[in-house]
């Protein structure tokens, strides 16, 4: 995939981090995936559950 990033894992537009599978930002496994909220609302999946349990963790210190 090309753009203004460059993922150390992404050669010739294949991901070596995932069995050489096309390079698609956000997919399973992806270096991205849980950091970063995607257009594509099927990728955020991950950072949902992320946020779920920061909040989770920050009420449980409050009590």
């Amino acid at each position: 995939m090309a753009g203004s990033w460059g993922c150390p894992h992404e050669v010739a537009d294949r991901c070596t981090k995932i069995n050489n599978l096309p390079c698609n930002p956000g997919m399973k496994g992806c270096e991205l995936a849980g950091r970063y909220r995607f257009v594509d609302e099927s990728k955020n999946e991950r950072y949902w559950e992320k946020k779920a349990r920061e909040q989770a963790g920050a009420e449980g210190a409050k009590q």
